[in-house]
């Protein structure tokens, strides 16, 4: 099998209850802006995309095969300003799980459970 020369992540989507409340958490946290859609049936909320910067994109997602849950995939989201999402989220109901962690290439990440 060939090797693959680029990173494997592409496209995120995170199963949410309540489309409304998510898209408010993290426009807040994150100053996200969104564009709704339907897909397959299922209520869409895309992050924002800029081709020119890197990572990758995804979604907020609200269907019958969308479940949140704590045991699933974790994915890390990158923020500019660290202590003003930590106090936003908090503010909004967010709890630091397992508090500050360092994980890949020596990045700040704050675990948090909503």
């Amino acid at each position: 099998m060939e090797k693959i020369g680029k990173n494997i992540g592409t496209y995120f989507e995170i199963p949410v209850s309540d489309l409304e409340r998510a898209i408010k958490f993290y426009s807040s946290v994150f100053g996200c802006e969104f564009t709704r859609d339907n897909v397959h049936g299922n209520e869409m909320a895309l992050f924002s995309f800029n081709g020119n910067a890197a990572g990758i994109t995804g979604a907020l997602a609200k269907g019958e095969t969308y479940k949140p849950s704590t045991s699933g995939s974790l994915i890390y989201l990158s923020s500019e300003n660290m202590n003003y999402s930590t106090q936003s989220s908090h503010a909004l109901g967010a709890c630091s799980g397992m508090g500050w962690s360092f994980v890949f290439h020596r990045k700040r990440v704050l675990l948090l459970h909503t």
